[in-house]
């Protein structure tokens, strides 16, 4: 077994930052969705298969939560960052006292959850993403509905409710981009993306006009005037399959892509120029991306069973973070819970 982690017990090792003048704001804490491992392919349950933190003193890495089959992702609650929920393949798992203790809050109807959206108005607003379509919770997370009128596939990878207007949700399928001003109730094709399958969608965080989006075998795509019109970007990677997207929450200028056999591809003009820089990476198969929230200008790779790693000049050089074996199929950072 070559993965290299250290497990720490599911206790929340961060203490709380008291919130008087001069005291810096709490970070986020750094998340990787490992699925499974190289030498556990052929496992029924991966038992490495989890969300893992990263100490940032340590650099170690814990498990936070259960070890679930296929743990795609995670997401706290912008209302109430004490209340987390999980996208694993046998459903949706939810801890509401900042991770101490977890339930499984779907039923055997939903499966297959690649991905979950809150509502940051109201927590009880619960949207996700999953392999039979999406699913949707008015009441937190107790009880779910299906909600694909309007799409002609439901497998979905991805979904993002628009933080500024939050009747409205992009959704990522196998068929192309979609949208709902309804709170998803009614989903209509974006006529500008093209009908392929969207592998990873993302949306600035410091400008909201400006979203970024990985397809499959159509290279990367971009909008400039929150998602209303598409356009290819990134030529070299014109028929690529790119999983990997991310855009640098302080400045949109500063995008990051990658994809199956691709490497890693850095823009810093919104897309208008792409620089290779792949540097001594183990492997170009990249299967998640992320900007460092709490190191500017540190950029996180993980690829598929060689490692994840961190590079803090645009790629000239990469640090290993381990996690050798593991398909990590999502990065992301969790809001700091106090």
């Amino acid at each position: 077994m070559i993965l290299r982690y250290t497990l720490l017990p599911v206790i929340l090792l961060f203490p709380a930052l008291a919130g008087c003048a001069g005291t810096p704001a709490p970070r986020g804490e750094l998340f990787a969705a490992m699925i499974m491992t190289r030498e556990q392919q052929a496992s029924s349950v991966p038992t490495d298969s989890g969300i893992l933190l990263r100490d940032p003193e340590s650099q170690k890495w814990r498990r936070l939560g259960p070890a679930i089959q296929m743990i795609s992702s995670a997401v706290s609650d912008p209302s109430n960052p004490q209340t987390l929920f999980l996208a694993c393949g046998n459903g949706i798992v939810r801890s509401r006292d900042g991770g101490s203790s977890w339930r499984l809050v779907t039923g055997w109807r939903e499966s297959d959850v690649l991905q979950i959206a809150i509502d940051p108005s109201d927590g009880n607003k619960v949207y996700a993403a999953t392999a039979w379509g999406v699913i949707v919770s008015r009441d937190g997370g107790d009880s779910w509905t299906a909600a694909n009128t309007g799409l002609p596939e439901y497998f979905s990878k991805g979904i993002v409710l628009d933080h500024r207007n939050p009747e409205r949700l992009l959704l990522a399928t196998t068929t192309g981009l979609f949208k709902s001003t309804n709170q998803a109730s009614s989903w209509q094709r974006v006529e500008t993306f093209p009908e392929v399958a969207v592998l990873r969608l993302r949306r600035s965080p410091s400008n909201p006009d400006f979203w970024i989006a990985g397809t499959e075998g159509k290279g990367v795509w971009i909008s400039r005037d929150d998602g209303a019109t598409w356009q290819p970007s990134c030529p070299d990677l014109a028929t690529a399959n790119m999983y990997a997207v991310a855009v640098d929450p302080a400045d949109a200028a500063n995008l990051i892509v990658g994809g199956w056999g691709t490497g890693v591809y850095v823009s810093n003009n919104r897309g208008e120029d792409w620089k290779h820089t792949t540097g001594k990476l183990p492997s170009p198969n990249v299967t998640a991306l992320l900007f460092d929230e709490n190191h500017p200008g540190r950029l996180w790779a993980s690829t598929f069973e060689e490692g994840t790693f961190y590079t803090d000049d645009s790629g000239s050089t990469w640090h290993s973070a381990h996690l050798d074996g593991a398909y990590v199929f999502d990065l992301g950072f969790l809001l700091p819970r106090e």
